[in-house]
């Protein structure tokens, strides 16, 4: 008897160099998801769901990531499901304090969740990196089932929102910083956390993201 999980959507993972695309792929596809793995901007349009998967240095990703930018403000307005993953997800925000030099500035992010990536304070052993707990603090589709369950982090820098209500949910780590945040209209969302690295946990924040998919 087969046990291989139901394709419920077509989800595009965002190749730009940067990012654990066969980890991503094998969760997305645990999760319901048929994944196309993309290099052109072209592919989002007729998606049911982006991924913008990331692990490295911010101004890296955004170097990386310029090509694509146009075309993720446009899934964004679409209202079709932007899922930013660590690295990813830190790119979803305005500025980064993580600049390739010292004296260069802030580094501009995508702009699709205003705010701002800070690093870990002075004292703090960084990276945070490890399972550490997930706390809800709204209601969004991603989140469902999840409240006080643990997820796998590995990061020096944390987002900080303009407006609280991006914060889906936090985790504490010395300071309590957001785990989960989201854009106003709730399609445009981020990890901090590497679900496909966070078992269970993980998998149903995965099947979350697929469902919202399939139900466009």
């Amino acid at each position: 008897m087969s046990t291989q999980t139901p394709v419920v959507a077509d989800v595009v993972l965002v190749d730009y160099g940067l990012g654990n695309l066969r980890s991503a792929t094998r969760g997305l596809e645990r999760a319901g998801a048929n994944v196309e793995l993309s290099t052109d901007p072209a592919d989002f349009e007729r998606a049911d769901g982006v991924v913008l998967p990331g692990v490295g240095a911010f101004s890296e990703g955004m170097e990386n990531a310029g090509p694509f930018r146009e075309a993720l403000a446009e899934v964004a307005a679409s209202g079709t499901p932007l899922f930013g993953i660590c690295l990813g997800m830190q790119m979803l925000l305005t500025t980064s304090e993580e600049a390739e030099r010292v004296g260069q500035g802030d580094v501009e992010g995508l702009d699709l969740v205003p705010g701002t990536n800070v690093r870990f304070a002075e004292g703090q052993k960084v990276p945070h990196m490890g399972w550490n707990e997930l706390s809800v603090e709204r209601e969004h589709p991603l989140v469902e089932g999840v409240d006080g369950e643990y997820a796998y982090f590995v990061h020096s820098y944390y987002a900080v929102p303009e407006d609280g209500r991006a914060v889906v949910a936090t985790t504490d780590y010395g300071v309590t910083f957001p785990s989960i945040v989201a854009n106003e209209a709730g399609n445009v969302f981020g990890t901090q956390f590497h679900p496909e690295k966070s078992g269970e946990t993980g998998l149903r924040i995965l099947r979350n993201f697929v469902n919202l998919c399939a139900e466009r």
